[in-house]
């Protein structure tokens, strides 16, 4: 299963070059956790603000028939789509179609009177007060299911989540939730018109050549591209088929390769597709009713951190039987990308593979 099957690319001539001792011990890292962890197959890149530094595909994308990784395939990135989403937001933002400080009621017509105090911002941030609309395998008491067979349209998946109470006040405290990317996709729609990936696709994907990233539909997945697994039992196993509505919000359904998440690290160094003040206000902290930063340190669709005296900005995703991670150390202007198709319970594990590996590259 750890059988590397494709060149390795190492770049140099930039203004960041990796020595050879680093690039020796990021293949040992990378083998150590595949091997450790049971993952059928990965790739990693290392980027210089969207310059290639060094890019690999290890092992299998789909075991049963020993296709090998390349690293050129689309993996599923789960919650790093949310930053397309909170970028597509302020497009809407400076086109002056929507407002920060919008009430999300004026989007939802039927929600419940408790949605008026909830704004554009806090589905951003996280901190809206509302509920998991979709846990796995489901909360107990929700009617959605992710089986292959249930379809359900927005507005039936907007009334299910307007049946829940809301947990706390907007903006009173953190709490980290699908269901505000889900609706902010709603949002997208209900204002152009468009699909959010639709809308995604016309102002983003294409104006920066990301020609690989779609769907998650079960139509548009490849033959011979990455299948999703999950560890049971001690033994790796396919992930079941899931819903296509499941595979079409805007909370994480996305795939895209390495090469592209490098020419979406790059166009976020520069103003060609947002204005400095709407990237301030994704790569900011978001702040509470009483003035003080969340404690997750979360901004718009990106946690913000330090490691090491670094400024972080990254974010995980988790869908389907893959695990991704973007990290982007923006003070010394690289990046770590690791997306594999194992679910892990939690984000933990491949955070810590991309961090001990930026811990090899000097500044």
């Amino acid at each position: 299963m750890m059988k590397e099957v494709s060149k390795m690319e190492v770049h140099s001539g930039s203004s960041l070059e990796l020595a050879k001792e680093v690039v020796a011990g990021v293949e040992s890292k990378v083998r150590l956790f595949m091997e450790s962890e049971s993952v059928p197959g990965l790739v990693i890149g290392i980027f210089s603000r969207g310059e290639t530094l060094l890019v690999n595909g290890y092992g299998l994308a789909e075991v049963a028939r020993g296709i090998p990784v390349d690293p050129k395939m689309a993996f599923q990135v789960g919650s790093i789509g949310k930053s397309f989403v909170s970028a597509a937001i302020m497009m809407l933002v400076e086109s002056n179609e929507l407002s920060l400080d919008d009430s999300i009621y004026n989007y939802f017509r039927d929600a419940p009177e408790s949605w008026r105090s909830i704004k554009i911002k806090h589905l951003l941030s996280h901190t809206s007060g509302l509920r998991e609309y979709l846990d796995r395998p489901e909360p107990p008491d929700s009617p959605l299911t992710l089986r292959a067979t249930s379809d359900y349209t927005e507005n039936e998946i907007v009334g299910v989540v307007g049946s829940f109470p809301v947990e706390f006040g907007p903006g009173q405290r953190y709490s980290y939730t699908n269901t505000n990317y889900m609706l902010l996709g709603v949002i997208i729609h209900r204002i152009t018109g468009m699909h959010y990936f639709d809308f995604l696709e016309e102002r983003i994907f294409k104006p920066l050549e990301m020609n690989s990233v779609r769907q998650g539909l079960q139509k548009t997945k490849p033959r011979d591209g990455p299948r999703g697994y999950e560890l049971k039992e001690g033994r790796v196993r396919p992930v079941g088929p899931i819903s296509d509505t499941f595979n079409s919000t805007a909370d994480g359904t996305l795939y895209c390769n390495v090469f592209d998440l490098a020419k979406w690290d790059a166009v976020l160094y520069g103003e060609s597709l947002l204005k400095r003040s709407s990237l301030d206000a994704i790569f900011t902290t978001f702040r509470l009713n009483n003035g003080e930063p969340n404690e997750e340190g979360y901004g718009f669709g990106w946690f913000i951190k330090e490691a090491n005296g670094r400024r972080l900005i990254e974010h995980t995703g988790n869908w389907g039987g893959f695990t991704s991670i973007m990290s982007r150390y923006v003070d010394d202007g690289f990046s770590v990308v690791v997306m594999c198709n194992l679910d892990f319970d939690t984000s933990d594990k491949i955070a810590g593979l991309a961090h001990s590996i930026s811990d090899l590259i000097k500044r």
